[in-house]
């Protein structure tokens, strides 16, 4: 890569991205087309500048909990982020509540990534903290989480530390269960996720992943891109790390549009796999349904004890967007099954068999 024009790369990933847009089903005119938008280092207040639009959505009535912006800074930078608190939420040692942390695809922000998934409404309901990190453009000009970097595949380094740093640092200031600490994304969130989940397992207690890839599915841009193609490009095994125990993996749970022409259906089946090759004495029950005007088949994975610990959600017709979105946000589909109650429910449940 040491040969490439800068510009001409640069170049390639927006169209990349402005590609991905359009096959969604969103404006043609991407936050990287928009006056300003390369100049976004965040997220500002209102949430939605340099992102495609509300296509028509009413407005969500206001929660009660409270949705403030903070910053972190570590070695490896400094990143802001929105943190949700329940208005159940109260501070004390008798009444610790789960965490979860939400990693929004490219050029998405916290705001945008928080109104698509409706995580926060799910938050008040069964009072637990939600934190939305924003990957800052000098970071990524595209606001992408920098999955394909081998610098940031690694524990202690990049931004899978910055993030378990800040994780922990919401749990030291909050009453936070330190086993109930989860993490969720959207395609490069989703890949990052599956990053800190493989590195990162005694932080978090489980993984959510929706049109994501598998850890270490690339090394470069280049490898990136055969990737999200579909191709093995750099594709390890998940290490030594990954594990809990000797009958237990990392729980995961994953969800992948059949649809879907930016990240390669693919990818979902070799993180299935590559979480399941852990230890392949998980039994399997697959079952088919039909949800909001999708069909899909869930596969889930379980234990000789018959506990859960990969479950993959398949939706049928479905392209790059979070299944049982709300319209209000990018990158969502409000067809399908409902991806951040089962996500919940799937985390939940699994800190009950863990505890």
């Amino acid at each position: 890569m040491a040969n490439v024009d800068p510009a001409a790369l640069q170049a390639q990933i927006d169209k990349t991205i402005n590609d991905a847009m359009v096959a969604a089903g969103l404006s043609p005119k991407s936050a990287l087309s928009l006056p300003g938008a390369e100049k976004a280092s965040g997220f500002r207040k209102t949430g939605l500048e340099g992102l495609p639009q509300s296509r028509g959505a009413a407005e969500p009535a206001p929660l009660p909990g409270s949705f403030s912006e903070h910053t972190f800074a570590h070695a490896a930078g400094k990143r802001r982020y929105k943190l949700y608190v329940p208005a159940a939420y109260t501070a004390g040692p008798s009444t610790p509540c789960p965490l979860l942390l939400m990693l929004h695809g490219c050029t998405q922000s916290p705001d945008d990534f928080a109104t698509g998934t409706r995580m926060n409404e799910l938050a008040e309901q069964h009072g637990f903290l939600v934190v939305y990190p924003a990957q800052s453009a000098n970071a990524n000009r595209s606001r992408c989480w920098n999955w394909f970097r081998p610098a940031d595949q690694a524990r202690g380094h990049g931004e899978p530390a910055l993030l378990a740093a800040l994780t922990k640092d919401v749990v030291r200031a909050f009453s936070v269960d330190p086993e109930r600490v989860y993490v969720a994304g959207l395609s490069a969130g989703a890949a990052m996720a599956v990053i800190l989940g493989a590195t990162y397992p005694d932080v978090f207690a489980a993984v959510g992943s929706h049109s994501g890839l598998p850890y270490r599915a690339a090394h470069d841009v280049a490898t990136a891109f055969a990737a999200m193609g579909g191709g093995q490009g750099g594709l390890d095994a998940v290490d030594g790390a990954q594990t809990r125990g000797s009958d237990s993996v990392t729980p995961i749970i994953v969800f992948q549009g059949g649809a879907d022409s930016t990240v390669a259906p693919s990818n979902a089946d070799a993180l299935v796999w590559q979480s399941v090759g852990a230890n392949p004495s998980l039994s399997q029950q697959t079952s088919e349904g039909q949800s909001t005007g999708r069909g899909y088949t869930r596969t889930v994975y379980s234990t000789s004890q018959g506990e859960p610990r990969v479950e993959f959600w398949q939706i049928h017709g479905a392209g790059h967007a979070w299944s049982g979105g709300s319209a209000g946000g990018s990158y969502a589909d409000p067809q399908g099954p409902d991806a951040s109650a089962e996500m919940v429910r799937f985390f939940l449940g699994v800190s009950n068999l863990l505890s």
